[in-house]
């Protein structure tokens, strides 16, 4: 049995997981990590980089699907902890200490390695994680009903609709009667973050985690739960996947036809993004189920994905942290470590792009090692 190191956290029985979560969790942030770590982000390929504004690019698809994933990992622990009559005000504490952890651990994130506490971003990554983690954690408790889930993620969608789209920013006007909907900094959500924290935003005058945008996270997060209940129902494999496969298709559709009217927006996760990057994380899912659950196709092509999925939350932020450090520490005073080491080694390699995605291959390989150090241990730390 692997031993397990806890951070605010208590463990999980093994029965309560599938190893295809597993290995989607994996694959998520494994390429999370490679679009986050470009040899150099102008010069990379396009779909290496998030959509500058409107539109949608593969890179666009991991953050969603790790809340998604989460959501389904929600209700596979919860739901084992209910079967061990874990007492609520245990599972309370629990809840409460990881949200806390989180948040905390991405001010850390965000302020390496100077920590300038007059500028210290507040939104994160991570941030969104607890607090979707929280709003997610407490509803399963509430309520263990799926139409409930369903009728919420409908109620956060279309309310955020509503909110961008008929709500009046004050000194601005209403959006389309007086300035374009969705503008970049003429929006609900980047107003509303300007007045909380100005001059602590990552876009100066945006924030793509901002405040407002937490409600269609959320209802991403609702579609993991979403489907996390279907997978552990009692239908038969063919079933699910054959539902899963209709929704995500229908999931698509919808978000594509939204678009025409409601753009789909990564920086401010519009409801439409919400409907389109959730039908690619439920295909995706239904392709790993496929694989590893139904057809049993399990080998060592497995292992990277495990090995990543098994830590994954620890992976990240010790990608992000070297990240920051090879990007603000310098060898002299033209380069840091990140562009000595790319244009030294990398910016010659075929062209630009090819050069950057090497690069960024290379990156992850090296974040995977303390992964690897970790699960060879049996070691799986819960933050």
């Amino acid at each position: 049995m692997p031993r397990q190191v806890e951070a605010a956290s208590t463990t999980m029985k093994p029965s309560s997981r599938l190893t295809s979560i597993d290995v989607m969790r994996g694959l998520t942030i494994a390429f999370m990590i490679m679009v986050n770590n470009n040899g150099q982000n102008e010069l990379a390929y396009r779909w290496m980089n998030h959509s500058p504004w409107n539109g949608f690019t593969p890179t666009d698809l991991v953050f969603p699907t790790f809340l998604f994933i989460m959501g389904i990992s929600l209700v596979l622990s919860l739901g084992a902890h209910a079967l061990r009559k874990t007492p609520r005000t245990v599972l309370l504490g629990h809840i409460l200490r990881r949200t806390i952890f989180l948040f905390l651990l991405g001010l850390v994130v965000n302020g390496f390695p100077y920590f300038q506490l007059g500028t210290l971003r507040i939104y994160g990554v991570l941030q969104r994680f607890a607090v979707c983690y929280l709003l997610a954690s407490l509803l399963q408790l509430i309520t263990p009903k799926v139409s409930r889930y369903v009728t919420l993620f409908v109620i956060c969608v279309v309310a955020y609709w509503i909110l961008l789209r008929w709500v009046t920013v004050p000194g601005y006007g209403m959006p389309v009667s007086n300035f374009p909907l969705l503008d970049r900094d003429i929006n609900l959500t980047a107003y509303l973050d300007r007045q909380i924290f100005p001059h602590r935003l990552f876009e100066g005058t945006r924030d793509p985690e901002g405040l407002l945008s937490d409600i269609p996270s959320f209802a991403t997060t609702l579609l993991g739960m979403i489907a996390g209940r279907w997978l552990t129902g009692s239908r038969s494999a063919a079933v699910k996947l054959n539902g899963m496969l209709a929704s995500g298709v229908l999931l698509l559709l919808a978000g594509m036809l939204w678009s025409q009217s409601f753009p789909i927006n990564k920086k401010l996760w519009t409801s439409s993004y919400v409907l389109y990057a959730g039908g690619w994380s439920i295909l995706i899912l239904a392709a790993c189920y496929f694989v590893v659950e139904m057809k049993q196709w399990r080998g060592r092509w497995m292992n990277p994905w495990l090995i990543f999925g098994t830590n994954a939350i620890v992976v990240y932020v010790l990608s992000e942290l070297l990240s920051s450090a090879v990007a603000v520490f310098h060898l002299n005073a033209q380069q840091s470590i990140q562009q000595f080491l790319y244009q030294r080694f990398f910016q010659g390699i075929g062209t630009p792009a090819l050069g950057s995605l090497i690069y960024s291959i290379l990156f992850t390989a090296v974040c995977w090692i303390p992964a690897w150090l970790l699960y060879r241990r049996h070691i799986v730390i819960k933050l």
